[in-house]
């Protein structure tokens, strides 16, 4: 099932089976998309919208000199661009960050689910609600934290969105994401998330290995970067401590 991990085990939200039907029929193509490659441009009349099904995404804006800012990363489930539906235009690019797997709905189904099935509306505008909340903690995490915090915060947030997506066991988990994304993430130099990373592994609060960060005590890390996950509304028995217990 394409949409299997659209809004999986979040606090009280549950997609009934004919809700879970319509949206996989609103589907009109599913396309395999290479690494780094551009799926949005800021200013694009929109038609469509993108649902993630495997991969990284993310939304990122240029400055005048052309350097990138990472403003959001997408994982499997996400919606990623949902709210083009009542925009039509965005103000940022949307590009894959790895090899990702994508569902095209149109917005003419998004017009189709609007009027026959309403009480699948309001979960679509929750998870864009969702989205929201994590622009604020991104903020949270850029304007208050240190640098070791801001990348704790954010692998704990990662880990916590992937348990949910049921893609982390709470305490590892694949991210092929490189040392400049996660600079750019982070509001760092590639340089300074070098040392970061050299860091989180000395106080063994995570560790790298090519694409697979472990985490060996998450509540550990979550601390360090005060990362607290109640705004991704994730159902209790999947928040990250309940997720490292289940390993046990």
């Amino acid at each position: 099932m394409v949409t299997e991990r659209f809004l999986r085990e979040r606090r009280g939200v549950v997609l009934e089976p004919a809700e879970r039907a319509m949206l996989e029929d609103a589907i009109a193509e599913v396309r395999k998309v290479g690494p780094r490659e551009i799926i949005v441009r800021a200013g694009e009349r929109l038609e469509q919208s993108t649902l993630l099904i495997e991969g990284f995404m993310s939304r990122y804006i240029d400055d005048r000199r052309g350097l990138r800012q990472l403003v959001a990363v997408h994982v499997p489930g996400d919606f990623v661009d949902l709210h083009s539906y009542p925009l039509k235009t965005l103000d940022h690019d949307v590009a894959t960050m790895t090899a990702a797997t994508v569902a095209i709905v149109p917005h003419t189904a998004l017009d189709r689910i609007k009027t026959n099935m309403p009480a699948l509306v309001d979960k679509l505008w929750f998870a864009t609600l969702i989205d929201a909340a994590i622009h604020r903690a991104w903020l949270f995490r850029l304007g208050r934290l240190d640098a070791l915090g801001r990348v704790a915060h954010f692998l704990s947030e990662t880990n916590a969105r992937l348990i949910s997506a049921g893609l982390s066991d709470g305490r590892r988990f694949a991210l092929g994401l490189t040392q400049n994304d996660l600079a750019e993430i982070c509001g760092l130099t590639s340089v300074h998330v070098n040392r970061i990373m050299r860091q989180l592994r000395e106080e063994q609060l995570c560790t790298f290995r090519s694409s697979l960060v472990e985490i060996p005590d998450p509540e550990k890390l979550a601390r360090r970067g005060e990362f607290d996950p109640a705004y991704l509304y994730i159902a209790p028995a999947f928040a990250p401590g309940e997720a490292r217990k289940a390993q046990k």
